[in-house]
């Protein structure tokens, strides 16, 4: 290969020097213009992401909003169908409870072998019945969208109740104990909001184990809470008597970071299995409102703890035992209206009622009820009227009756209504509500001291 000559090398030095002028030039001329060009693109990009970003939470956070009214509004289906169901159903009730105990009335009071176990039989029948009822009451409690007063509430009652409830829904091979053995575990509490607390921990518990099974327990005892006690300080608790609920499972459990966020309003470890975020953020904030506390402790694959703290009062719970005693039938000879659409029901409860000694006079519609004690008031001592009736509901009626003559005595019976409850009751004065099934000691009981004053 020939070498280059001396001129030929003097030349590509000279067009090397002239390149790299003519480039040094350019970067001199725009260089500070490119970067201000790239530093306003890279803002304008960063605008656009961020604007990508917030459009992005704003749709997730309409979908929430959605999925939240979509859950209302399932809860509020729920609660009227829960409401249509049990107005058909304590109608069913109040029809076999009432042939029972016309039974029980009927079969001779002699020992004989045959009528014991005849008796037997029928307080087989209303003791289940009264379950069924008190099942029905339950779940128009859980379903109920009106928010009842404050009351003196037996706790562990409370739980056992909710515990019945829990163990209908979720799978036999999930274990469900309590230990809940105190003389006393008043407080003072909503009891469809807590009932509402309890089934949200449950169904929580019974979705962290219902792949591999396990145990659910429910643990209730008293907790005194010191001033300046270190162990309570961070539970941001007034001095004083506590009962302590600790609710367990043996699931799956959760790592911190989620133990952390679980109270977050929309947080959910359900995606894409209907989980909307809002039932620990309820959990925590009617605890709260109930001057108490909650607090959760848990392992991955250990399973977790809830532990709720609400103060304890002493106070009487006006809470009677299921099946208790009430009162003795004393009966009467007044005269009695009686109105109930269901015709069967109607003949029921005037049968009965004629046993017990009243003078009843029964119709299914309760427009001939108005014009019967319209043309006649004195002839009836007191008024036994249905809720729900197709001519006229029981309001309209009790309006009418009044009207004729203020102090009628009225007894209100109904399966279910959102028409009437215990504080209306007690505003229209010498008023007794009474929920179907009723059995003759409430009937009578609640006959004789409107009666009796």
């Amino acid at each position: 290969m020939k070498k280059p000559s001396e001129a030929e090398k003097q030349r590509e030095q000279m067009r090397q020097s002239i390149i790299g002028l003519g480039e040094r030039s350019l970067k001199k001329s725009y260089y500070p213009e490119l970067q201000k060009r790239i530093s306003q693109l890279e803002e304008a990009n960063e605008a656009l992401l961020n604007e990508i970003r917030e459009r992005t939470r704003v749709e997730e956070r309409q979908q929430q909003m959605e999925m939240e009214l979509r859950q209302i509004q399932k809860m509020q289906a729920i609660g009227t169908l829960a409401g249509g169901i049990a107005h058909d159903f304590n109608n069913i009730l109040s029809a076999i409870v009432g042939y029972a105990e016309l039974a029980r009335i009927h079969i001779p009071s002699a020992g004989s072998t045959s009528s014991d176990i005849l008796q037997n039989n029928l307080e087989g029948i209303l003791k289940s019945a009264g379950r069924a009822k008190d099942l029905v009451r339950r779940i128009l409690s859980f379903s109920s969208h009106h928010e009842g007063d404050l009351q003196a509430v037996e706790l562990s009652t409370l739980l056992v109740d909710t515990i019945s409830m829990l163990r209908a829904m979720i799978p036999k091979s999930i274990t469900i104990e309590h230990k809940l053995d105190l003389t006393s575990s008043t407080i003072l509490a909503n009891v469809t909001q807590l009932q509402q607390v309890f089934m949200n921990l449950g169904t929580n518990a019974y979705h962290a184990m219902r792949r591999d099974g396990g145990r659910l327990t429910f643990t209730l005892q008293d907790t005194y809470i010191h001033a300046g006690d270190i162990q309570f300080a961070r539970l941001d608790l007034k001095p004083g008597e506590y009962l302590k609920v600790s609710v367990t499972d043996t699931g799956c459990g959760m790592d911190r970071k989620t133990a952390e966020r679980i109270f977050d309003p929309y947080f959910t470890t359900k995606q894409g299995e209907g989980g909307t975020g809002l039932g620990l953020a309820m959990v925590h904030g009617i605890v709260t409102g109930h001057q108490g506390h909650v607090s959760v402790n848990s392992q991955v694959m250990k399973g977790t703890t809830f532990h709720l703290y609400f103060p304890k009062i002493h106070a009487a719970c006006d809470v009677p035992e299921a099946g208790a005693y009430k009162s003795r039938i004393r009966g009467g000879t007044e005269k009695i209206l009686l109105v109930d659409d269901e015709e069967d029901l109607a003949t029921i409860i005037r049968l009965t009622l004629e046993n017990l000694g009243y003078q009843v006079t029964s119709t299914t519609s309760p427009k001939e009820a108005a014009e019967l004690f319209s043309n006649t008031p004195h002839n009836f001592d007191l008024v036994i009227t249905d809720m729900n009736m197709p001519e006229m509901n029981g309001t309209d009626l009790i309006n009418i009756l009044r009207d004729v003559r203020s102090n009628t005595p009225i007894i209100v019976c109904t399966g279910f209504s959102e028409l009437i409850n215990d504080k209306l009751i007690k505003e229209m004065g010498r008023a007794r509500l009474l929920m179907k099934p009723v059995i003759i000691e409430d009937l009578d009981q609640a006959i004789r001291t409107l009666l009796d004053g």
